[in-house]
């Protein structure tokens, strides 16, 4: 059976991020596990680019001061949270959690 050894960059792209990742050599035994590699690799840069993305953009609602300013980016963040949960990046209930946290800090906003 042929032995086939990996060593790929692959770029991944989300909104306006963008990141190119290099594999170091890998080996699989068949060109199915390859494939399966492959697919994990890519799946896996992705998951953590957006969850990055995400924590950056709550992260930034948190420090805003205005009541006006953090009322127009709330639709965004929970958009970008309910797309985690969605995809099992993370649990439903903590972006239910990050979310009610989100609303009762905008609504306190003077």
């Amino acid at each position: 059976m042929p032995v086939h050894f990996s060593s790929e960059s692959i770029e991944v792209q989300f909104g306006k991020y963008k990141r190119c990742i290099i594999f170091v050599p890998v080996m699989a035994n068949t060109k199915n596990a390859l494939k399966a590699m492959r697919q994990a690799n890519k799946r896996r840069e992705q998951n953590r680019l957006r969850a990055r993305t995400t924590r950056n953009a709550v992260r930034d609602l948190r420090t805003i001061t205005g009541k006006a300013e953090a009322n127009k980016k709330l639709p965004e963040v929970f958009s970008l949270l309910d797309k985690l949960a969605k995809r099992n990046i993370i649990h439903k209930k903590k972006a239910d959690n990050l979310k009610s946290g989100l609303m009762k800090k905008a609504a306190s906003m003077a």
